[in-house]
């Protein structure tokens, strides 16, 4: 078991690679908060975690909100007695299209869950992790953040912002013993953001299109994203900060 009796948040765990992320890391030992507005789906992911043996339970917040993030990161400590570490998987896209045709509204909100929400968790997060003398965020970016796509110039842009500001988070709380990390997936067809990324439905044509960019030859999937989060959740990674781990088959373009 290899986070063990680890007290770890998952945010945007609903489905998707949120999903997967907290399902892996149960697996393993962790005591997973599953956080996400949708309950439904939500409370789903901590029975299917039950019934597998793990420990798990759900919490609703919504990370651009400071007061809901703070709750989040209590609600650990309370049922845990301990905050070991915080993946912050939440993310939104506007739809691929052109940059001056992504509106006010549409930037704000990329902005808010993709880099808002890193603000938010470390304002939160860092007061547990010191209290526990270490922790560990886990910020998932993406292959968008250091090699941009036309059409999707706002997301690429908030991604490179997750990507920067964890370098530096890394070396300003490394004296805090608290190491903060990055794990950069390529395209997934089967998240549901997966037509917004693609500019529409993700048909046969598209999916070979995005695929002959993989050298490895497929897409990344949930499970490949949640052993690279449970790599750095260990203490296998205990010097391991600062970095970000590609997850993306050396997709060269």
């Amino acid at each position: 078991m290899r986070v063990q009796d680890k007290s770890i948040i998952v945010t945007g765990a609903a489905q998707g690679i949120g999903e997967g992320i907290a399902r892996r890391l149960a697996q393993e030992g962790a005591r997973v908060i599953v956080n996400d507005l949708n309950a439904d789906l939500g409370e789903k992911v901590v029975a299917a975690i039950r019934a597998a043996g793990g420990q798990a339970s759900f919490f609703r917040a919504d990370v651009t909100r400071s007061a809901d993030v703070k709750a989040l990161v209590q609600a650990a400590v309370d049922r845990h007695g301990k905050l070991d570490a915080m993946v912050n998987n939440a993310g939104w896209t506007h739809r691929n299209r052109p940059a001056l045709e992504v509106s006010e509204d549409e930037f704000d909100k990329v902005y808010a869950i993709n880099m808002k929400s890193i603000y938010l968790s470390t304002i939160h997060a860092v007061p547990a992790f010191r209290a526990n003398k270490g922790g560990s965020f886990i910020n998932i970016a993406s292959t968008a953040g250091v090699r941009p796509r036309p059409g999707l110039t706002w997301y690429n842009g908030s991604k490179g912002a997750v990507i920067t500001t964890s370098k530096s988070l890394a070396a300003e709380f490394g004296p805090d013993n608290i190491r903060v990390n990055c794990i950069n997936p390529v395209f997934n067809p089967d998240t549901g953001l997966s037509a917004e990324f693609a500019g529409g439905p993700v048909d046969e044509e598209r999916k070979a299109r995005f695929r002959a960019t993989i050298p490895l030859g497929r897409f990344s999937t949930a499970l490949d994203v949640a052993n690279a989060a449970l790599y750095l959740a260990s203490d296998e990674a205990a010097f391991i900060s600062g970095v970000c781990i590609e997850v993306d088959g050396a997709r060269c373009v």
